[in-house]
C-alpha cells in the first residue's frame, strides 16, 4: 500500500512525537467524498482513521490523549485534515 503525502507526514509527526510501538493510520476519504462539506471539494487526505499504542498514553485519560494527538497534528487541520478517527492505547491496556 502507497502512502499519501498526508499519510506521511501525519505518521512522521506522530512517530516524533510519541516513539509509538504500533502505529495504524488509515486513508479514509474517499468514503467520505459525497458528504456535505466534502461536496465540490475533492476528497482528498481529509479523514484518517488511527490506532496508536504508545507508553505516552499510560495514567493518560482518553480525552487527554485525544487531545495530545490532536496537538501534534495541529497543523495538518489547519491544511485540511477534516477528520480523525482515533483509537488510543497504552501497552498495558493491550
Amino acid at each position: 500500500m502507497t502512502e499519501t503525502p498526508r499519510a506521511d507526514a501525519i505518521r512522521a509527526q506522530l512517530d516524533a512525537a510519541f516513539s509509538p510501538q504500533i502505529l495504524e493510520l488509515v486513508d479514509e476519504s474517499q468514503a467520505h467524498a459525497s458528504h456535505a462539506p466534502m461536496r465540490g471539494k475533492e476528497a482528498y487526505e481529509t479523514h484518517f482513521r488511527l490506532y496508536m499504542v504508545a507508553a505516552a498514553f499510560e495514567g493518560v485519560s482518553r480525552l487527554e490523549r485525544q487531545r495530545l494527538v490532536s496537538n501534534v497534528l495541529r497543523e495538518e487541520m489547519e491544511r485540511g485534515l477534516h477528520a480523525l478517527a482515533m483509537r488510543l492505547r497504552a501497552p498495558s491496556e493491550l
